[in-house]
Parts: structure tokens; sequence; C-alpha cells
């Protein structure tokens, strides 16, 4: 059985975010909490947020009734590009140059290993 989670706008950098999601790509849900919980790069707070949300989506179906949240693991982590704020400030001569504060969007689905094997 499968569940996914999506958090969207997230005001970091997707390059930030992927360093994070790379780390924990196909571990075991307990796993990856906890080597999130001790990692210390900013991405790691919404990337466990998401984690949560979508174990918390597992748990919520109407099959996951027998199944342990122990049994769970990563299927798939991804980072998209979210839209980019452009700001400006002065530059040399007088003219203007750009600030990018980028976002991104994270997606995970999470599956039991009694299916997957």
């Amino acid at each position: 059985m499968e569940a996914g989670a999506v958090f969207k706008y997230i005001r970091i950098s997707p390059r930030k975010v992927r360093q994070v999601a790379d780390l924990i790509r196909g571990k075991s849900v307990d796993e990856a909490i906890s080597l999130l919980h001790f990692t210390l790069k900013r991405g790691s707070v919404p990337v466990e947020k998401l984690l949560r949300s979508a174990m918390a989506n597992a748990m919520n179906k109407v099959e996951a009734t027998k199944l342990d949240p122990e049994d769970f693991f990563i299927k798939s982590i991804w980072v998209d590009a979210g839209p980019t704020m452009r700001r400006y400030r002065p530059g040399p001569r007088g003219g203007a140059s750009v600030i990018r504060k980028r976002s991104c969007h994270i997606s995970v689905v999470v599956s039991d290993k009694l299916i997957e094997g």
C-alpha cells in the first residue's frame, strides 16, 4: 500500500532541499526521521514534517488498520522548483542587481515493505 504527501511553496532553494532528500531516499521511515532530526541543514525541517504527514496519510487509509508503521519505507522523494521571487538592489554604476528568492515543492511517497518486497 502506498501513500504520499506534497509540501508546496517552501521558501528555500530546491538545491539545498535535494541534498537532504538524497540522504533519506530508499530508507525506512523510522531511520529517515531519526536521520532528519539530527541533520544540521535547514531543509531537514520541512522534509521531516512532510514525511510525518505522509505516514499519517498512510495510517488513515482503510487498508492500513492492520499495518505497522515500522514496515514503511520511502519509495520516492523528489524536489521541484517553485516560483522565484525577484527583488532588486542597487548595483554598480547606477544599475540594478537581481536577487532571486527561490522556492520549491517537495513530494514523497511511502510504501510498505510487504508489497514491494
